[in-house]
């Protein structure tokens, strides 16, 4: 189950987002005393006084927690929480990023429908759309997110979705949503945006047309590499209820332990983010210079395509950025390999920085126009800015291209 968060919580909506981060999961007085930090309900069932309550909590999600799979009152404090960042109706929790992204797709789309979908997409929900594509005949138009003329010249009478990303992976480019969410509904198509690397303290698209905003909390919100969960976030209660009852069909809802870890992220997110941007920033700046550097992706540098955009959607220019390097493949896998306080590894936005080279790992089974296509060069590396001090950071990466 989840509930509006400022209704669950007391909390007024007019609170800033860094208040809500703190306060939004307080969970309920129920004894007269205030626990600071949300119970773990580590349990997989709860007993009832008779059948007939059993049976009243099974009849939907809003239901007391019967079995845990269908709910539970740690899951549904992150539920709330969450729901409360991104201004929504309500929130599901689910297992990991892609449980959210498949619970949505497989609950919303029929065989014969056509969705549009950013070209730039993680790459684990291009693969959920290529196999519905196979299997059920759903039929994929790809667009750049950057103008809503590219989805005009696509949208179908069978056009039932439109799926894209606040902040694209490596690229680092920025949808226009309010235009492209615009145009979208007018035509009633659901729109449906990953908001993971910008996280509700950056943008919050519900506020932008978006129906529901999905995110792989194991990133930014839990924040310590320590925890895989995702979640979907509902602007309407109706839509929420339908995606519920498949997400508990598939077996994909949260686990108390990883919700209560993606809790205890959210309270220093404000803080956390604010250090991502504030270092990221140097970097892509100085990587900028660097004369082995031919291109720096980041959205508040000057220069990058989504500059305009970014400035006007996002509360900052987030904690990842990449980068090319002239001597294409071999200067990327060589600087990877060359720095040494940065860690070579997968996932992002934890407290440390990660680094990848995308041909190479995430993206490497795809050739050179493949990459090219992706917005992805040979060269191209990837950083997940962390929280270190920015001049221990920038001493470590300039050592790695002066080894070049």
């Amino acid at each position: 189950m989840s509930v509006d968060s400022t209704e669950a919580s007391g909390l007024s909506s007019a609170l800033h987002a860094q208040t809500r981060a703190v306060h939004s999961a307080t969970p309920a007085d129920t004894t007269g005393s205030h626990p600071l930090s949300t119970p773990i309900h580590q349990s997989s069932a709860f007993s009832f006084d008779s059948a007939d309550a059993l049976a009243e909590a099974m009849a939907g999600p809003d239901g007391a927690a019967s079995y845990s799979r269908r709910g539970n009152p740690t899951v549904r404090a992150l539920e709330r929480a969450l729901a409360g960042l991104e201004g929504g109706a309500a929130a599901l929790a689910t297992a990991s990023g892609m449980g959210a992204v498949s619970a949505v797709l497989l609950s919303l789309l029929r065989p014969g429908d056509h969705v549009v979908a950013q070209r730039c997409l993680y790459g684990g929900t291009h693969s959920v759309l290529a196999d519905l594509a196979e299997r059920f005949g759903i039929e994929v138009d790809r667009v750049s997110g950057a103008r809503a003329a590219e989805l005009a010249a696509v949208l179908r009478p069978r056009t039932r979705l439109l799926l894209v990303e606040t902040v694209a992976n490596p690229t680092c480019e920025v949808a226009d949503l309010p235009a492209l969410f615009g145009l979208a509904r007018r035509h009633g198509v659901l729109c449906v945006v990953d908001n993971s690397l910008a996280s509700p303290l950056l943008c919050r698209p519900i506020e932008h047309g978006a129906d529901i905003v999905l995110h792989s909390t194991t990133k930014y919100l839990a924040g310590h590499s320590d925890v895989i969960g995702g979640a979907a976030v509902f602007a309407d209660r109706e839509l929420y209820g339908s995606v519920w009852r498949r997400a508990v069909e598939l077996g994909s809802t949260a686990a108390p332990f990883a919700a209560w870890l993606t809790l205890r992220g959210i309270q220093t997110l404000p803080l956390r983010m604010r250090q991502h941007c504030e270092n990221a920033a140097v970097l892509a700046r100085r990587l900028a210079l660097r004369p082995e550097v031919e291109a720096v992706r980041w959205p508040w540098l000057p220069g990058h395509p989504s500059y305009a955009v970014a400035r006007r959607l996002l509360a900052g220019g987030g904690g990842m950025l990449s980068f090319d390097l002239a001597g294409g493949r071999a200067a990327g896998r060589e600087f990877v390999e060359g720095v040494r306080l940065a860690r070579i590894a997968l996932s992002l936005g934890g407290v440390e920085t990660l680094v990848t080279h995308p041909a190479s790992t995430s993206h490497r089974e795809l050739d050179a126009q493949a990459l090219r296509v992706a917005g992805v060069g040979a060269g191209t590396v990837r950083m997940s800015v962390g929280l270190e001090h920015v001049e221990d950071l920038w001493r470590d990466v300039e050592q790695a291209l002066e080894g070049l």
